[in-house]
């Protein structure tokens, strides 16, 4: 403890108001300010990358001039299960969120889907398939390479489908891959898949379910496999798909049916 005689401090003297410091706040000049054009770049940048990564419902806000929007199914479509990083493939949960966006953006008036897939998930094709059936704007597939196996559904679920000359369709049974049970319920859950498959195809196309099933067993086209393989027009003349065409004709046809909704006061 201190004595009486302990040194003391002096008290703090407080600078008078009118000398005291006053800090300045100065404006940011011209550069420092973010430039319009640039925040714009960077969110086309973040839809970009919500598209590619994460499938978000958001991502249809870059809507060109003609109000067309555009989705690819490449590769093998994904289902449940994650397929190897070196596979090309086409996610369900990427696509199913932008057919949703599509629908309620008032910006899109038409669908365009363009088709080069080996085929996939049963169950994620035929979801993608009766997604764009059930739009109520005016949609066109285009097959480009190949749509086979699941994509010949997506393939024919548009208003309008197209084929290129060169581009090839497979029509085979449905198959089943890691364990399987040797029961009568197994292949009667397989009749049952497939029918799901023959009634959707034939119901968005002018093929019959008998001409669908024949070309689906057929054994004398593929050396190691059932089923059939058609060619451009081949897929045509049996009614699985509506014309001969390319990228050209099937942006003009979808234009076609976007002014004929117009003509008809439909309003989303």
């Amino acid at each position: 403890m201190l004595g009486s005689d302990a040194l003391t401090l002096p008290p703090q003297r407080r600078r008078p108001a009118h000398t005291r410091r006053v800090r300045k706040t100065t404006e940011p000049s011209p550069q420092e300010q973010p430039k319009t054009n640039t925040q714009e770049k960077e969110k086309e940048q973040d839809i970009l990358q919500n598209i590619q990564q994460l499938g978000q419902t958001n991502i249809p806000q870059q809507v060109p001039e003609n109000g067309i929007h555009t989705i690819t199914i490449i590769g093998q479509i994904e289902g449940h299960i994650t397929l190897p990083p070196q596979n090309k493939t086409t996610k369900y949960e990427h696509v199913i969120p932008q057919l949703v966006a599509i629908e309620q953006n008032p910006r899109i008036q038409g669908l365009l889907v363009i088709l080069n897939t080996v085929g996939g998930d049963v169950e994620a094709g035929l979801a993608i398939a009766e997604m764009i059936d059930t739009l109520t704007k005016p949609s066109v597939t285009l097959v480009l390479g190949g749509g086979h196996s699941i994509g010949v559904p997506i393939a024919v679920s548009s208003d309008y489908s197209f084929i290129t000359e060169t581009a090839t369709m497979t029509i085979h049974p449905i198959r089943l891959s890691g364990l399987v049970i040797g029961v009568p319920q197994t292949y009667e859950y397989l009749d049952k898949m497939q029918d799901r498959v023959i009634k959707f195809v034939t119901a968005h196309s002018r093929i019959s379910k008998d001409k669908f099933r024949q070309a689906m067993f057929c054994t004398d086209q593929l050396a190691r496999d059932i089923g059939t393989v058609m060619v451009g027009k081949d897929a045509v003349d049996d009614g699985l798909i509506d014309e001969v065409g390319g990228l050209g004709q099937a942006i003009k046809k979808l234009q076609e049916l976007i002014d004929a909704r117009a003509e008809q006061g439909v309003v989303h």
